[in-house]
């Protein structure tokens, strides 16, 4: 230890000792980097992979406000190196997006398990990573058990019930206000039923998120953002980033078609663009439950045929996939097992074959002078001999339908007025 002199003696009297630097150790310079560093700021959006998620049902309410922020993000990537993980665009959104939940137990445990003491963002809240509660692969990835939902004095859920294992399809179809889109609400975690319960992965669905994708109903983009923009954010918010999500974008984009108007924002988008864009915000971080609340409702062939062809890619990867529809000839091309729900319940649960085992056939035949007879029967070969012996004049043709999906639901038209 050396000696200087005081403050303020002029170099005279007493002196003030001057310590000697302290070295910091190895262990102690280690700890230190270890430290989070930066800020989680406030949720924007609350569910990876899904713009339903979002906080109010109305995108166009809050793209004044997010609309500018994904595209000023975006042109700040476009002039530095695409590799810069600190300004690429992703991790701005999740910056901007993410919730406080970032430094939950279940994401300290995530960094531990990997032994980096690695930034909150790496392990993300709505990463599949940070909530992987997968139970054996045979274990249904969807177990819903009675829930009941009401509102006022309508039962939109009074008691479901649905299993849905990996890499199977469930066509979920039903009358309207038969509960589908509530159930959907539920399992996705943006309602809470009032009784029951709903696993995804083994785990609450609100803990689950970020296994889940959905495809909402309704339209649920921002307008003045481009659907690239789109699939980056829910993506970053999924814990993908730079090569991988790129990646994911690229993959999406081509088994939907959207290569085409990938740069066009959501609003100048037709119909059919605007579902297969919404679509792809569902599947962009490859979820192990999708969720499909009529994703073609009003869309054009090309669209329904790319949407049907990503669906089975999916499932023939190992995700679960909850599909609403009225077009009941999609279930059929999916080969997809069949749930029918009734007034808030599921009435009918397996195969197209067992659902429409003794729904009868019909037999047809047409005259020369252009009337039709058709009876409908479960016997279509006996019913078509005793029309043809009954005939009066000459037939020019016959047709002879199975019963199909169709059938099935003008059953069940029957039970309902009953």
């Amino acid at each position: 230890m050396t000696a200087r002199p005081a403050a303020g003696d002029g170099g005279e009297g007493g002196a003030e000792p001057v310590r000697e630097p302290v070295r910091e150790s190895g262990r102690g310079r280690e700890d230190r980097a270890r430290r989070p560093r930066g800020r989680v700021r406030a949720a924007g959006a609350a569910s990876a992979g899904t713009p339903a998620a979002q906080p109010a049902a109305d995108p166009a309410a809050h793209t004044a406000r997010t609309g500018p922020r994904v595209r000023a993000a975006a042109r700040e990537s476009a002039r530095k190196p695409a590799d810069d993980f600190a300004k690429d665009p992703a991790d701005a959104f999740a910056d901007n997006f993410a919730d406080n939940s970032a430094n939950t137990p279940a994401n300290a445990r995530a960094r531990g398990a990997r032994g980096d003491g690695a930034h909150p963002h790496d392990a993300h809240p709505h990463d599949a990573r940070a909530h992987d509660t997968r139970t054996p692969a045979a274990s249904p990835v969807l177990q819903v058990s009675g829930l009941a939902k009401r509102y006022g004095d309508v039962d939109a859920l009074a008691g479901f019930d649905l299993t849905v294992r990996p890499g199977e399809i469930v066509g979920l179809v039903g009358h309207n206000g038969a509960g589908k889109t509530t159930f959907v609400e539920v399992v996705s975690g943006l309602i809470r039923a009032d009784a029951g319960t709903a696993l995804v992965d083994g785990a609450d669905p609100v803990a689950a998120r970020g296994v889940i994708g959905v495809s909402p109903q309704h339209i649920a983009l921002y307008p003045s953002v481009t659907v690239r923009e789109h699939l980056r954010l829910f993506g970053g918010l999924s814990g993908l980033r730079r090569g991988a999500l790129r990646a994911a974008v690229d993959e999406v984009a081509d088994d939907l078609r959207l290569t085409e108007f990938l740069d066009r924002p959501a609003g100048v988008l037709s119909g059919g663009q605007q579902r297969r864009a919404q679509a792809g915000v569902a599947l962009i971080h490859r979820p192990r439950l999708l969720l499909l609340d009529e994703p073609t409702a009003g869309a054009d062939p090309e669209t329904r045929q790319a949407l049907l062809d990503a669906v089975r890619r999916r499932a023939a990867e190992g995700a679960g996939v909850v599909y609403t529809t009225h077009y009941l000839a999609e279930l059929t091309e999916l080969d997809a097992t069949i749930a029918v729900a009734k007034r808030g319940r599921v009435v009918a649960r397996g195969t197209a074959a067992e659902l429409l085992a003794g729904l009868p056939g019909e037999v047809a035949l047409t005259f020369a002078d252009g009337s039709e007879q058709r009876r409908s029967t479960d016997d279509p070969t006996a019913a078509l001999i005793r029309l043809l012996a009954e005939a009066t004049q000459p037939v020019t043709s016959v047709d002879v339908r199975k019963p199909d999906l169709d059938d099935l639901y003008r059953s069940l038209a029957v039970l309902d007025e009953a």
